[in-house]
């Protein structure tokens, strides 16, 4: 049975109590806390697999205490799932953009919330496994360092803007619709538009200089690496 450590972070005592006993009969060890500054000081202390994390806090909302941890050398490599009744798109593309992982809205099904969270951990096995880093024309990846260089210069990339990249630069000269991208970046089920992406990749293509010219639109279709 699984033991991963999971932190509940959320204001509201009846959602703590329903998440809390969810997961315990599922065998996480679990942990609580009602307000973003607590979340913080659990996360360094417990070191767990997985923060359940809800947006609307008291004091420190859920979106900075997100941004805190994943600017934390301590904290960075923590999963984060947002536990939330925010469900515009622009708080799901913030969250994410910032480095969470998944999100599910308020009302949820514990089952759906245990299926995601085993996803979340299950995908996240291999995050300390060094991989080579990936090079072509003048543009080098280190997927396991999360760094990107081109012509030898570090260039900074948002978390989507880095995976989007990832997926691409993996398999030249494949075209990507932009519902896979979606899939490959986020995982299914994620309320990101077609125009979304389109912005992501003109941000990606500006960031990357000369080298945004190999990201090629398929007109009607999507998106490749030249290779």
């Amino acid at each position: 049975m699984a033991r991963e450590k999971v932190l509940i972070v959320d204001d509201e005592e009846d959602v703590l109590e329903l998440v809390n006993y969810n997961l315990r009969k599922n065998g996480y060890q679990t942990f609580t806390s009602a307000t973003g500054e607590d979340a913080l000081e659990k996360a360094k202390a417990h070191q767990p697999s997985i923060i359940l994390l809800d947006l609307m806090l008291p004091g420190i909302d859920g979106l900075e205490v997100c941004r805190l941890l994943k600017n934390d050398p301590d904290t960075e490599n923590i999963s984060i799932i947002m536990l939330t009744a925010k469900s515009e798109e622009t708080d799901i593309v913030t969250g994410l953009e910032l480095g969470a992982d998944d999100y599910i809205t308020k009302p949820f099904s514990p089952k759906v919330l245990i299926a995601r969270i085993r996803r979340v951990i299950n995908r996240a096995t291999g995050r300390f496994v060094e991989e080579a880093p990936i090079e072509i024309h003048e543009l080098s990846i280190a997927p396991s360092r999360h760094e990107v260089k081109v012509q030898g210069k570090n260039v900074d990339l948002t978390f989507t803007e880095f995976k989007i990249l990832n997926t691409l630069i993996r398999r030249p000269g494949l075209v990507f619709t932009r519902y896979q991208i979606v899939d490959t970046v986020h995982g299914n089920d994620y309320l990101v538009t077609d125009r979304a992406i389109d912005v992501q990749m003109v941000s990606l293509r500006r960031k990357l200089g000369s080298c945004g010219k190999y990201i090629e639109t398929v007109r009607g279709v999507g998106y490749r690496f030249r290779d």
